[in-house]
């Protein structure tokens, strides 16, 4: 059964491959914290999403982390970003799809 927490809902649910570990989201006015693998970051919000700059304190509260660490998700938004854009990582689509050259 799939469960989510309040304020920092996270989904729960069957094993799954781990991209990033995610943690302790929280917004002071128009920043985000975040701690990404162990590291806090800050982003300003108009920065990564102009739905979260002009959210409540409750739209940007209820959000899910992926099961894998890859993004999250705000449902009361409809907003959604992923870890690696946050991060600036790229990916190869070869590398990707598990067919390195």
């Amino acid at each position: 059964m799939n469960s989510l927490r309040k304020s920092g809902k996270k989904y729960t649910g069957e094993k799954v491959n781990k991209y990033h570990s995610v943690e302790n989201i929280r917004f002071s006015e128009q920043t985000m914290f975040i701690t990404i693998d162990g590291q806090e970051y800050r982003y300003e919000l108009d920065k990564i999403s102009s739905k979260l700059a002009s959210a409540t304190p409750l739209e940007r509260e209820t959000y899910c982390i992926s099961p894998s660490g890859y993004g999250i998700h705000w449902p009361l938004l409809d907003e959604d970003l992923s870890i690696d854009g946050l991060l600036g990582v790229r990916h190869s689509p070869m590398v990707a799809f598990g067919k390195q050259k």
